[in-house]
């Protein structure tokens, strides 16, 4: 009897962890079987964002008077995920990164999403948009099936396989991936040349003044509030998987030329490349005072509010970094 007690047991506890492992529809955790999140180090990834630009959100949309996140920059969301570090977009926030060359359709994923979630349960999700015109964006068919009767707060326990086509899916270093299959035939979007994708916060108030909602018209519940310096979305990274061939000789230096240096005024670069660029200056105490992106025929920086002194001048593209030092007089 004791026997068929401790077998009951047995099947009743395999029963509920099961359960408790994959409840909903779609791919489960990190660590579990039918799991889709990719990590930063697989071989999938052939180019990683190379210039974004930031549209910050609100700690807390229900009191803005704690004002907008400060954390992160541009520069900690370019390149590969963990090599910097990550942007808090805030309620209702968002990035916009480009690439190298544009992304294309293929087999199964085209990219994936980095978020640093900590323990795969505490997720703080957004929405993906994608553009092959940089003016017109198209989100991906977005799923939450959490429940929306209990807000979540910062003890959130979450479960992924009640979420699906929203980025944060999944813990730090893993990728949440998204297949361009899922947009395909929308008027005015190239699957096969997108250039540029948008991120933007899940604001996951319940409360429908607020709330944000998915594909299906239902509200997206995930941690809320977060009013910290730190709230939202944090952005790491994204990873191309596949993308057109690029023609630009990696190797190749970003500056040929900086001038005049020294500078009374306006600066103006002559480079080796033909893509969108981000550039910084910062003091002789690392503090960053122009942070900035332009496009390769907008050449010229204007360094009015800068005081007499010496400087350092940043550029990224192309999957490299110059640093340049620069001095006004």
């Amino acid at each position: 009897m004791k026997f068929y007690l401790y077998i009951i047991l047995i099947i009743n506890l395999l029963f509920f962890n099961n359960q408790a492992i994959a409840q909903g529809p779609y791919a489960p955790a990190v660590g579990q079987v039918g799991t889709t999140a990719i990590h930063k180090d697989s071989s999938v990834f052939v180019a990683w964002a190379t210039n974004a630009t930031i549209e910050r959100g609100w700690q807390n949309i229900a009191d803005t008077s704690l004002g907008k996140t400060t954390a992160g920059t541009t520069n900690d969301i370019l390149g590969k995920s963990g090599t910097g570090g990550v942007v808090s977009l805030g309620d209702g926030g968002s990035a916009i990164l480009t690439f190298t060359a544009p992304i294309k359709n293929g087999s199964g994923a085209d990219f994936a999403i980095f978020e640093n979630s900590f323990d795969g349960q505490f997720l703080e999700l957004a929405f993906v948009e994608v553009s092959s015109d940089g003016i017109n964006y198209f989100r991906f068919p977005a799923h939450s099936l959490t429940q929306d009767t209990v807000q979540l707060d910062n003890n959130a326990n979450m479960d992924a396989t009640y979420l699906h086509n929203l980025a944060g899916k999944y813990r730090a270093q893993y990728g949440t991936p998204f297949d361009l299959n899922d947009v395909d035939g929308i008027v005015g979007l190239d699957i096969n040349n997108i250039t540029h994708i948008k991120i933007i916060d899940v604001v996951g108030s319940i409360n429908p003044t607020f709330g944000t909602y998915d594909n299906d018209n239902n509200i997206i519940n995930d941690p809320f509030p977060t009013p910290f310096p730190t709230g939202g979305f944090d952005l790491d990274a994204i990873g191309i998987i596949h993308q057109q061939p690029n023609n630009i000789n990696e190797n190749e230096p970003i500056v040929n030329q900086i001038y005049p240096n020294p500078f009374s005024a306006n600066l103006t670069l002559k480079l080796n490349i033909k893509i969108d660029y981000s550039y910084t200056i910062v003091d002789m105490k690392g503090k960053t005072l122009i942070e900035q992106t332009s496009s390769s025929n907008n050449n010229t920086i204007n360094t009015s509010n800068l005081k007499k002194g010496i400087y350092f001048l940043k550029i990224i593209a192309n999957k490299q970094i110059s640093t340049h030092k620069i001095i006004k007089l």
